[in-house]
């Protein structure tokens, strides 16, 4: 199942155990499903902080980045993404 990172919740860096560490066993939420704001807060319970990607693609009102007009952004820079794949998706964007 893909994250609202877009990449496989399998290879997520916020699992433990198989499961991510704000405690959903079925991974990551788009970022329009009912349930998101709960796994957000699942989240920021555990290690004191929202994850930033899902809040953010809360806050916008997406399902997943990709889909954002602001694809990639800063909060994909050493954190989620390889730098190159980044650097491809700006190039194919102009």
């Amino acid at each position: 199942m893909p994250g609202v990172c877009g990449l496989a919740c399998e290879v997520c860096r916020f699992l433990e155990q198989g499961n991510c560490i704000c405690g959903s066993e079925v991974g990551c939420k788009a970022g329009t499903d009912p349930m998101a704001i709960n796994m957000l807060q699942g989240f920021e319970a555990k290690i004191g902080y929202p994850c930033p990607v899902l809040k953010c693609a809360i806050d916008k009102r997406v399902d997943y980045c990709f889909r954002c007009n602001d694809f990639p952004c800063e909060k994909h820079e050493g954190y989620i993404y390889h730098q190159s794949f980044l650097d491809w998706v700006r190039k194919t964007q102009q």
